[in-house]
């Protein structure tokens, strides 16, 4: 299956079409705190498997004491559990090395946050019961193909430590924004490891296999580490949880503004700790953002800045963000061999243009009641739409403060919408408004 048998969304960006890998386009970015699954990036190594849901089966084995062959539905009878986690490819960013790197020539949108379903992992494998000389988890996925250095077909597989493995908060996720995984992200079973770069999300899984020795798999020895020279040594280090970074989505890279206000709005992510700070720069100093929603690990902190900018001319836009475990975004990120995790501060060229905007707080007249009658007209449709049950959706709207809830009935929410939940809800689709 490839790019002519799926349905892409606009905003997406392909790279290849065999197999597909895809971004999603910086503007793109901007919205609710998920990414539709249509504009949510794709990455994959191989051609994508076509699995039956009737007839797919979960295997766990090893060095269990009960082997286990799972269905679907036995899964999906299975305690769930609903969290907001993003996914970021390891190469994300790759073309923003000097000198340049081979592979996948990602450059900011390989990173997209969904709300997941599923059965957690420590679920599963408590039910097999691991044998005290297991040390690693290995899951092993449909997809397959041909790499460099290997004379026949190899299997996608990734493995964990068993302690990174239940203290991760894995699932095994069969629901995507409200909705059936999709194939080409892994229909009908993901892994998702929240907080880990997505090469550890193993999609399509099949095998779950508790093994002795460390695994030595193509893609978890060959690829994706962090290959550097120090001196006259050779470093390594595996990649594992996502690097501390901010996004700018809004302007736009080359936007022309007017000089006066503006509102610099973003993304920041860290694997490691919740988004403390982000710091925005627009030629001078570094101004505090506000952040928008409850810090999590787990997923991406949405964050804005109001400022001004009077003189007229090229500006830089420039946003770092830091994690409450004290890691700052650097300048440049430390060029690897293999281009992964480049958290560089990303630089965003405006032009900023000769007409002024009204002082913030003194817009003018006709401004004024466009925006009233603007915001009356849409207050009004959500309201209709919201009493008839109209495009199912279970997202907070953000001018009623009301959300659907799995039984069709709309309620006042107060609740965090980043709050992992351990009831799934039917549907998670993107703002109504």
């Amino acid at each position: 299956m490839d790019a002519r048998t799926i349905k892409l969304d606009a905003g997406l960006v392909v790279h290849r079409a065999h197999p597909l890998n895809a971004e999603t386009s910086v503007p793109a970015l901007m919205g609710g705190v998920v990414m539709p699954n249509g504009r949510f990036y794709i990455r994959n190594h191989f051609q994508i498997p076509n699995l039956n849901a009737a007839d797919y089966r979960l295997v766990v084995g090893g060095l269990v004491r009960r082997k286990l062959s799972l269905s679907l539905r036995d899964l999906m009878q299975m305690p769930s559990q609903t969290l907001f986690a993003t996914l970021e490819c390891a190469g994300n960013g790759r073309t923003e090395f000097d000198p340049p790197i081979p592979g996948e020539k990602w450059a900011f949108g390989a990173v997209s946050t969904a709300e997941w379903t599923g059965v957690p992992l420590k679920a599963v494998l408590d039910h097999a019961g691991i044998e005290s000389s297991a040390r690693e988890v290995l899951f092993r996925g449909a997809d397959r193909g041909t790499v460099e250095g290997s004379s026949g077909t190899i299997r996608f597989e990734r493995s964990l430590r068993l302690d990174e493995a239940g203290g991760s908060g894995a699932i095994l996720a069969y629901v995507m924004n409200g909705e059936p995984l999709p194939i080409h992200h892994g229909f009908p079973l993901r892994l998702i490891v929240p907080s880990w770069y997505a090469v550890a999300s193993v999609k399509w899984l099949t095998d779950i296999e508790l093994i002795g020795q460390p695994f030595a798999g193509h893609f978890q020895t060959k690829k994706y580490c962090y290959e550097w020279q120090r001196g006259s040594e050779d470093a390594r280090e595996p990649v594992t949880r996502m690097q501390v970074r901010a996004l700018i989505t809004e302007p736009n890279q080359g936007s022309e503004i007017e000089r006066g206000d503006i509102a610099i709005r973003g993304v920041a992510w860290s694997g490691i700790a919740p988004i403390e700070r982000v710091e925005v720069n627009t030629g001078g100093a570094w101004h505090q953002a506000n952040l928008i929603g409850q810090p999590s690990r787990q997923a991406w902190q949405r964050w804005e800045l109001v400022t001004r900018i009077n003189a007229p001319g090229p500006a830089m836009l420039r946003a770092r963000a830091t994690d409450s475990a004290g890691r700052v975004q650097p300048e440049h990120a430390e060029w690897n061999r293999l281009g992964y995790g480049n958290n560089s501060i990303q630089e965003v060229a405006i032009r900023v243009g000769l007409s002024q905007r009204p002082i913030s707080g003194q817009p003018k007249p006709s401004d004024l009641v466009s925006t009233l009658v603007t915001g009356a007209r849409r207050r009004r449709r959500c309201l209709l739409l919201a009493q008839s049950g109209h495009a199912n959706h279970s997202q907070q709207c953000p001018l009623l403060g009301v959300k659907r809830t799995s039984t069709d009935r709309y309620e006042m929410s107060t609740s965090d919408p980043m709050q992992t939940s351990t009831e799934p809800r039917t549907s998670s689709l993107p703002w109504l408004c």
